[in-house]
């Protein structure tokens, strides 16, 4: 009996601030077709963890013999979890996305401690990177998870899956039951789930909680869900009320402080920056309702549980690829969890909290706040499913590594044929560092801003801002290059190999696109890691100690007209106001200059 495992490295994710203690801590926004500006359906993931190295996972398709064996290891610890039957034939993987431009994210709430099953196989990991090789659109994807987890055991926590294809988008709420053996000798094993299909030009977004509450019960074109899902939350005392009242979040994952401040809230400000603080959504009837953003302000800081705002949502104009990447960028600026101004920021507006998530003082509780953009980001990024191509052009990675905020995304093609080296697994992890990998590299850009972040994390945006929307634009041209190869391919006789006698070999005929969109991507990674490399060193020279050197208008440094290495035109930024004010507060009677 043949055996192979997962090429799927370990990822010990940490955690924030949920419900029931802590787990990982991720952030999605869900973009269907409609409501993007180019046709395509979107799905963001940061893949949030103290303790995640930052890489693109890649899997070739490949055929499997009868009576393979798949080994299965747990995302998070790398720990062996026994071994499923591999099927006959599977699809190529880069990241989160698979060769039919399917895209699978997710984030983990947690939910109740007792469903946990430590006998299962199946870890939420697993079930994205299996589904990925097994599964060609949205809906296949959620029978397989659920397949999946009932046939061989879930050991995870509570999860919510964003699942992503070229016509549907779908978010999918999971936990599972507890392992139990019956009376009757049958197992209690596998998940009880609903899935709900996004409504075409709206978006959707999850952080760490579950978001479905209640849910349509015989609309099988937009909801699909476990047949026990109600019956089993009333056997367990979690419901005891009428099927249509029932709430999947509220049952299995009930509110508490840290589950709105800590997750919900990150939903919230991305939907308020992509509506522009305006919520359009369906009420029960079928109508459009449109609140303020600030009338759910008291549910994202915690204070009212009654008052919270919609699964799905309208934005207020059609969104690119940028527009969501820079939500993922966020730090709640402008709202009053705004992590710039309070006195937390240091005297540079550091927008990050050192874990952990919450301290005390003086017997009174307070939180560190968690935004969508954190310091612990391993990689991150906004995937494109575009059906008006083929499979072969239209399913787009745009992959990124460590804190949002200070890193780029690159664009991945996902039928490439090898990763970019500065992504490429086991170039460099956690505990080893590596030169040539993009993820050191960005936590040292990273690391760097934090001194003087008001200072020097907007000229590393800059870079940022250039980088990626110069792509958007070569992005058009190298799709229709793409599709001219792939056009004279598809209609250019097969060609055939005689290997021997008895055997022939037919040549992929698209082998040519492969290698055009492989080029692309891996030259366009690795030319834009070389000048992260060479922007650390800048950074290193330009802001060196806390003076900021100044620059011609080429770019060259300011020197003092007698050696040109000697610099002039140093200035000195000081500090925030509000850190004026606290210094003097604190020790103003020491420091008043008399």
């Amino acid at each position: 009996m043949k055996f192979s495992s997962l090429s799927v490295p370990a990822a010990v994710l940490l955690a924030c601030l949920v419900p029931g203690g802590e787990a990982e801590a991720c952030t999605n926004i869900l973009v269907t077709k409609g409501a993007s500006a180019d046709g395509s359906c979107m799905i963001s993931y940061a893949a949030d963890s103290h303790t995640l190295f930052g890489e693109l996972y890649f899997q070739p398709a490949s055929r499997h013999e009868k009576g393979e064996m798949l080994g299965i290891y747990e995302w998070d610890t790398g720990k062996y979890l026994g071994e499923i039957p591999q099927v006959p034939y599977t699809y190529q993987t880069v990241g989160n996305m698979n060769e039919h431009q399917l895209i699978i994210a997710e984030t983990t709430y947690g939910g109740r401690p007792e469903l946990f099953d430590s006998t299962g196989i199946m870890d939420y990991g697993s079930l994205i990177y299996v589904t990925l090789q097994r599964a060609r659109t949205a809906r296949e994807a959620i029978e397989t998870i659920a397949d999946l987890a009932d046939t061989y055991g879930y050991c995870s926590s509570g999860e919510s899956f964003s699942i992503a294809d070229k016509d549907e988008v779908w978010v999918m709420d999971l936990i599972g039951k507890g392992y139990k053996a019956g009376k009757d000798g049958n197992e209690r094993k596998g998940i009880v789930w609903v899935a709900r299909r996004v409504p075409d030009g709206y978006i959707c977004g999850h952080a760490n909680q579950a978001r479905i509450s209640t849910f349509p019960l015989d609309d099988k074109e937009n909801c699909m869900y476990s047949p026990d899902v109600i019956s089993f939350a009333r056997e367990m005392g979690y419901f005891n009320g009428r099927d249509e009242d029932f709430s999947f979040c509220d049952a299995y994952n009930p509110l508490n402080f840290g589950g709105m401040r800590g997750c919900e809230a990150r939903v919230w400000a991305a939907f308020n920056i992509l509506c522009d603080g305006r919520f359009a959504f369906e009420d029960e009837n079928g109508g459009i309702v449109v609140k303020d953003a600030y009338d759910y302000i008291d549910y994202a800081m915690g204070y009212d549980a009654s008052k919270r705002f919609p699964l799905f949502v309208k934005p207020s104009r059609k969104l690119s690829m940028k527009d969501v990447a820079d939500v993922m960028r966020d730090h709640y600026e402008g709202t009053p969890m705004d992590m710039t101004t309070d006195i937390g920021a240091g005297g540079n507006a550091l927008p990050y909290r050192w874990r952990p998530m919450e301290f005390e003082y003086d017997g009174e509780t307070y939180v560190n706040e968690r935004a969508i953009a954190t310091q612990q980001t391993g990689f991150w990024f906004v995937g494109q499913s575009r059906g008006w191509l083929p499979d072969l052009i239209g399913g787009l990675l745009w992959f990124g590594t460590d804190d949002a905020a200070t890193s780029y995304l690159t664009p991945i093609y996902t039928n490439i044929s090898k990763v970019p080296e500065c992504f490429a697994v086991g170039n460099g992890d956690m505990l080893t560092y590596s030169p040539t990998s993009a993820f050191w590299m960005c936590n040292r850009v990273a690391n760097a801003c934090y001194r003087m972040y008001d200072v020097m994390a907007p000229v590393v945006r800059k870079k940022i801002d250039d980088f990626e929307n110069s792509q958007m634009a070569v992005i058009r041209e190298i799709d229709s290059q793409a599709l001219d190869l792939y056009e004279k391919a598809d209609a250019a006789p097969r060609k055939q190999i005689r290997r021997n006698d008895k055997e022939a070999r037919v040549v992929d005929p698209f082998v040519e696109v492969k290698d055009f969109l492989t080029d692309y991507s891996v030259g366009t990674a690795q030319d834009i890691f070389k000048e992260w490399t060479e922007l650390e060193t800048f950074l290193l020279v330009k802001f060196m100690d806390g003076n900021v050197k100044a620059q011609n208008e080429d770019g060259s440094f300011v020197t003092n007209g007698h050696s040109g290495r000697i610099p002039d035109g140093i200035t000195n930024p000081g500090y925030t106001e509000k850190w004026k004010e606290a210094v003097v507060k604190d020790h103003g009677d020491v420091l008043r200059v008399r």
